[in-house]
């Protein structure tokens, strides 16, 4: 499901999506990749708030390709059971673009209202 308003990624925002797995992003920091990462990243709003953003393959369980968000404290740990949203996609490149776009509605303060969106829909 695409982010409503934010169709194109920013052009500040330069994807290179690796060979296996992985994703660079600037003005992102990488996080270390989980077993079934396909990508995860760490995203600062305006405020200083920092959420991680990870993209992992949950074909397994019949999920398709989660992008999930969640709060990150003390710069480091990231508080899985408060998770703030989590989208779903069919394929990689879905959620690969998922990922991109919550690292950018994060980075423009507009996570709450998103997550808001989806709780209406």
């Amino acid at each position: 499901m695409p982010m409503p308003g934010n169709d194109t990624i920013e052009s500040s925002q330069v994807l290179t999506v690796a060979a296996n797995r992985g994703v660079d992003l600037t003005n992102a920091p990488a996080v270390r990749l989980q077993t079934l990462d396909v990508a995860r990243h760490v995203a600062i709003d305006p405020n200083g708030k920092r959420y991680v953003v990870a993209t992992f393959d949950d074909r397994h369980i019949d999920r398709g390709y989660v992008t999930a968000v969640y709060p990150q404290q003390n710069g480091y740990l990231t508080l899985v059971r408060l998770m703030v949203c989590e989208l779903r996609s069919e394929t990689r490149d879905g959620a690969l673009l998922n990922h991109v776009q919550f690292i950018n509605t994060i980075q423009q303060g507009k996570l709450t209202e998103f997550v808001l969106s989806l709780q209406k829909a």
